[in-house]
């Protein structure tokens, strides 16, 4: 997944100032690329798919597929990918993490050498 850094470079007379816009414009082409990058092909699989549902979706070798629109028709779909990409990267994150508290929980519940599953009046004191 690549970045193009000069989506940011264009300055709309007609809008109002945009903090994360500012933001994004004064992080170096690195930083914005390394965070691009950092997303899962699983991730960048249902974006695409996602994408491809919003905008139709032929096969190139039998279609010439043009698609035409406007700017802020282009930048609503721009805006839900990007906002689909952090809800499947936090979502994605939520599950590594129950999958880390599930692994931790099944180890500490085996039971030690000569206790019963579940018999914690055998447990030594720590």
């Amino acid at each position: 997944m690549v970045f193009n850094s000069d989506f940011f470079n264009s300055h709309p007379e007609d809008e109002s100032v945009n903090q994360l816009l500012n933001y994004l414009q004064h992080q170096s082409p690195d930083v914005l690329s390394q965070v691009a990058k950092s997303a899962s092909p699983e991730i960048q699989q249902i974006i695409s798919q996602n994408v491809q549902g919003l905008v139709g979706m032929l096969p190139s070798d039998h279609f010439n597929v043009q698609i035409t629109t406007d700017r802020e028709n282009l930048a609503g779909l721009l805006a839900s990918a990007m906002m689909t990409g952090y809800f499947l990267r936090r979502m994605e994150q939520r599950m590594e993490l129950e999958a880390m508290v599930s692994n931790s929980l099944t180890l500490h519940q085996k039971p030690h050498h000569g206790e019963k599953p579940n018999d914690s009046s055998q447990r030594p004191e720590r």
